[in-house]
């Protein structure tokens, strides 16, 4: 019997993935990343500022290095790579996100046979209720997600090239910490805009917009887009917000933002990266079964979802490619004459 290696080697490489992800979280907790870049480049100094093993400092800083996150060794010393500079902490830091897969994330991927036996969510086994009821009562975990959302928005500055906001209303629902909303009106001086979001993450996202864009072009607004968003608007943009909810609320929210439109010539930007059942690449299908594990939720294909958009009387318009196989999905409202 011939034995396939390369298949031995793909398994083993797909099989270990968790444990190099772990390394990373483990670094991450530590504070390796930030030491590095002040300066702390060998195992001693490493052990000294973390208060940590100097031996098992140097078993993941040796797996840390094959991984390509830091260069260097033991012997020549430790330098950073751009790797472990997207980890160091400060703004647009990828150290929040880091923590929160390789603690609750990682808590909810632990009972993944359990959710896709019954497509239901892990984190809900691991934690006895879901993701956004733990997230209203652990400030702390959802200040952690909501500056992972910000930081791991790579696709937002692309935005104002895929749809021209000038001088319009702009209104922003499940908006998160802001950080979409302060792009686009940065890109459009004269437009104004309204974050809806609830009341646990809109205390830090009117802070961190009226310090991007100033106060008196931005409102912000507690509520729930279940229930009803601000009306008047000539945009309503939806961002990485449908996927934990089923198809009824869904389109529930796509009526909402319709009956809210100012007139016919509003529109209902989806940003969202959208599966595919043929040929399907690795990133949106990974993000799907991951909301599987948190939120018990999905992502849907894009035919999918234009079938709901027409349940609430809107149709697609057009669509542009954006970055991390994010898509933007423009709707218009169905009039008479399209009915």
């Amino acid at each position: 019997m011939t034995v396939d290696v390369q298949a031995t080697r793909d398994v083993v490489d797909i099989i270990t993935g968790g444990w190099r992800a772990q390394a990373l979280y483990t670094a991450v907790r530590l504070g390796l990343p930030d030491h590095v870049a002040a300066g702390c480049d060998n195992d001693v100094e490493l052990a000294k500022a973390t208060g940590a093993s100097e031996g098992g400092v140097h078993r993941l800083m040796r797996l840390l290095v094959a991984m390509g996150v830091f260069t260097g060794s033991a012997a020549t010393g430790y330098r950073g790579t751009r790797v472990s500079a997207a980890l160091v902490d400060g703004p647009q830091s990828l150290r929040d996100m880091c923590l929160l897969y390789g603690e609750e994330f990682h808590s909810a991927w632990n009972h993944a046979p359990h959710a896709i036996s019954t497509e239901s969510s892990g984190f809900e086994v691991a934690y006895d209720q879901p993701f956004y009821a733990y997230l209203a009562e652990a400030p702390a975990t959802a200040r952690r997600f909501q500056r992972t959302m910000n930081a791991a928005s790579m696709f937002f500055h692309r935005v104002p090239a895929a749809f021209d906001f000038e001088g319009k209303k702009v209104v922003d629902v499940g908006g998160g910490g802001g950080q979409l909303l302060a792009t686009v009106l940065r890109a459009a001086p004269d437009a104004t805009g309204t974050l809806l979001d609830r009341e646990h993450m809109t205390a830090k996202a009117r802070e961190y917009l009226h310090a991007e864009v100033g106060a008196k072009r931005v409102e912000v607004v507690d509520g729930d887009m279940f229930t009803g968003v601000p009306k008047g608007g000539d945009v309503y943009i939806l961002c990485r917000v449908l996927a934990g909810h089923g198809d009824e609320d869904v389109v529930r929210v796509f009526e909402h933002c319709r009956r809210a439109m100012a007139d016919a010539s509003s529109r209902l930007l989806i940003l969202d990266r959208f599966v595919e059942d043929e040929n399907p690449t690795v990133l949106p299908a990974l993000w799907d079964l991951h909301l599987l594990m948190t939120t018990g939720g999905e992502h849907r294909t894009a035919d999918r979802v234009t079938r709901l958009l027409e349940r609430a009387g809107l149709f697609v318009e057009r669509t542009a490619d954006l970055p991390m196989e994010t898509t933007a999905l423009v709707a218009a409202p169905r009039t008479p004459q399209r009915a």
